[in-house]
């Protein structure tokens, strides 16, 4: 039907009445006339002249993008298929709101300018977050996020007693008027904005994580049981017999995976990984199931985790804790010595971990030999899982697994969840140790069922955007150091090669962290193409599943496949159609969770500095920008020094080399250069830190390189 009106009017050198349009039209067509001609216009494919007739669209200045603000009032618009954003100024925003679709009208195309004519599509969330106020009499939200110029007023009957102060969550309504006005009605008050937990409780509820679960799911709850029967054994393998342990931080409680190893009379390793078996109490079409999937994932914010399942799961039945049975699916790999591997077998079973093991202990035995109270007895099976770990590194890396090393901050927190400490995340041998096994079972399961041909969930992470990496190979030209690197044929080793040349070089950790930017961000698909930055051709998540809801899922395809042999075409054709959801779901789940522990990390490292302000500390620029540069600390906490504040000269943003230069003195700021600031204001709700220059008479802060403040 849009291809037949638009073919009508293109047809036609005039522009044609609404009734010219009709004729041309069948009767079971013309009730849909007036949407299909508003869409039209919409997409900018007619224009509704002034006589209020229809023609072709011919304005080569308008185009369609998604609205981008700034919280200073003006914004981009981000046009598919175009390499720049336009620009467009507080005064040319009209009424367009962060996520919109609109229209523009391109002011000025040498300088990316545009004004938004109109608004075709609000992308505005029904779910807010901020903070309620009152003013002359009415009840209004303070909204969290800056981005949105839009008014949100609360009626009385839907306050729900709250006072001001309160961080609240609201859903909107209704628009009020054609302008940014708009109601709600709080769902839920959080706590006071002071009250210790709410500011990482109101960050993750923009992001929809929630840390409460539905009525629904407590009472499923009463059904699942605190300890394994003797009847959920029938059926699995007996591993209690095993030597099996686990590896984690120091404060984990949701345990998914247990390991054990062998070696056997040929010389090979028989590496067994043994994860949790959620699926057998997260069934498909109950309320439980419902919320894990909704949830994605779990998340892990500073001191906090909301998690994808109730603690009864993930923290009890579920979690591989010491001397208890629990029910797992084990992939037991056998591998030879050059990290080959020759056999595997997947199956349903049961274990009963000897010891829960923390990276820090395993990191003495392999690294110190120091053997902590309670680890003699495995040691031996330490370092052969050290051994193993060295020969399957050394493979992937020779297949082009690409290591970016980027580091992490940890921030460290008080009883009141205060921020105290911020540390850079350790990747040592056991850490390693327990990523080399993950991948190597994600690469088994992916394997054996792909061959099999069979519907799927795979972890894919497509090949880079060759122009992208072209400007992250001209930037480091700028830098002043030449890399070589084959660009007609950009594969894993390639961008290994790269990191390899520039690992000696200052800017490294930036440099390593752009380079990663300009990759595709790995996701789920059901359709297979590998993934890129492991260098494999086959990959999955199995590893994971009382946190990653892909990997519950994978575990219930291996249950159908594999251990109820239930390949009919009846359930394939189920898989077909609801995999790719599933898939498209978990990858916006995942971003969302991601995104929300970024924001959480700025905010805490942001109230760690609020104690710091007036101090001077040395940085390193990891990014220069047109309005200042950023600046990194030892500790990875990251603040701005506007453009302004650069007083002894006139700068301007020289775009050749990403620097900005001085008109007078041309002195010039570039990326990876050291600098001394002076922190000089932190606004913690919005996660800024300010920084400026240091000028004398700043007294130094307690900075320390190993990356504490």
């Amino acid at each position: 039907m849009e291809e037949k009106v638009l073919d009508i009017i293109n047809k036609h050198n005039k522009a044609l009445t609404y009734e010219e349009i009709l004729e041309k039209l069948t009767d079971d067509e013309i009730p849909m006339l007036p949407d299909v001609l508003s869409k039209l216009i919409k997409e900018l494919k007619i224009r509704y002249t002034n006589k209020g007739k229809y023609a072709k669209f011919d304005d080569k200045s308008q185009k369609i993008g998604v609205f981008a603000a700034n919280k200073k009032g003006f914004g981009f618009v981000i046009i598919d298929g175009e390499d720049k954003d336009y620009y467009v100024s507080r005064e040319n925003v009209g009424e367009a709101i962060n996520g919109d679709e609109v229209v523009i009208k391109v002011l000025d195309e040498s300088r990316h300018e545009a004004a938004v004519l109109r608004v075709n599509k609000r992308n505005l969330s029904d779910i807010l977050v901020g903070e309620f106020y009152k003013r002359d009499g009415k009840n209004y939200l303070k909204l969290d996020d800056d981005k949105l110029n839009i008014i949100v007023e609360i009626p009385d009957e839907y306050a729900k007693g709250a006072v001001t102060g309160h961080k609240v969550v609201v859903k909107v309504e209704n628009n009020v008027t054609k302008s940014n006005y708009y109601q709600g009605k709080i769902i839920r008050i959080l706590g006071h904005k002071d009250d210790p937990g709410v500011d990482i409780l109101s960050i993750a509820a923009r992001y929809q994580i929630s840390d409460i679960f539905p009525e629904g799911v407590l009472e499923e709850l009463k059904n699942i049981p605190d300890e394994v029967s003797s009847s959920e054994l029938n059926g699995r393998r007996d591993l209690t017999s095993e030597v099996i342990f686990t590896i984690d931080g120091d404060d984990t409680k949701d345990i998914d995976d247990a390991i054990s190893i062998k070696k056997l009379e040929n010389g090979n390793y028989l590496l067994g990984v043994h994860i949790a078996d959620v699926s057998h109490y997260v069934k498909e079409g109950t309320v439980l199931g419902d919320e894990a999937y909704a949830r994605g994932t779990s998340s892990y914010l500073a001191n906090t985790v909301i998690p994808m399942l109730p603690h009864k799961l993930s923290n009890g039945i579920c979690s591989l804790n010491p001397n208890v049975i629990r029910l797992t699916i084990s992939c037991v790999m056998e591998i030879d010595d050059s990290g080959k591997l020759v056999n595997s077998d997947i199956f349903e079973s049961y274990i009963k971990s000897r010891k829960q093991m923390t990276y820090k202990n395993v990191n003495k035995i392999l690294n110190e030999n120091i053997i902590p109270e309670g680890y003699a007895e495995f040691t031996d099976d330490l370092r052969l899982m050290a051994e193993l770990s060295k020969i399957i590194r050394k493979r992937k890396l020779e297949k082009g697994y690409i290591d970016f090393d980027v580091p992490e901050p940890k921030i460290i927190t008080d009883e009141n969840g205060k921020a105290i400490d911020i540390q850079k995340r350790v990747q040592d041998t056991g850490e390693n140790l327990i990523e080399d096994f993950m991948i190597m079972a994600n690469e088994t399961v992916a394997s054996t069922i792909s061959y099999m041909d069979l519907p799927f969930i795979y972890r894919v992470h497509g090949l880079p955007d060759e122009d992208k990496i072209k400007n992250f190979m001209h930037f480091i030209n700028i830098l002043g150091y030449k890399v070589h690197a084959n660009m007609r044929n950009i594969t894993p080793k390639v961008i290994q090669n790269i990191l390899g040349q520039l690992k000696d070089k200052k800017e490294y950790n930036i440099l390593s962290s752009m380079l990663l930017r300009s990759m595709q961000k790995a996701i789920y698909d059901n359709v297979n193409i590998g993934h890129f930055g492991l260098a494999s051709k086959f990959y999955t998540h199995f590893t994971s599943p009382i946190r990653r809801f892909p990997d519950l899922t994978v575990h219930r395809l291996l249950r159908t496949y594999l251990f109820n042999h239930n390949i009919d075409s009846q359930i394939i054709d189920y898989y077909n159609s609801t995999l790719p959801e599933v898939a498209k779901h978990s990858s916006e789940r995942e971003m969302a969770a991601t995104q929300c522990e970024r924001d959480v990390d700025d905010m805490k490292m942001a109230e760690y500095m609020e104690a710091h302000i007036g101090e001077v500390y040395n940085g390193i620029i990891s990014t220069v920008t047109n309005y200042g540069i950023y600046v990194e600390l030892p500790n990875l906490v990251e603040g701005m020094i506007k453009i302004d504040e650069l007083e002894d000269d006139y700068y301007f943003y020289d775009e050749s080399t990403f620097s900005l230069v001085g008109k007078h003195s041309k002195k010039r700021y570039m990326l990876g250069d050291s600098i001394k600031i002076t922190v000089d204001s932190v606004l913690k709700e919005k996660g800024l830190i300010n920084f400026k220059p240091y000028k004398k008479g700043d007294k130094d802060g307690n900075i320390k390189q190993e990356g504490k403040i």
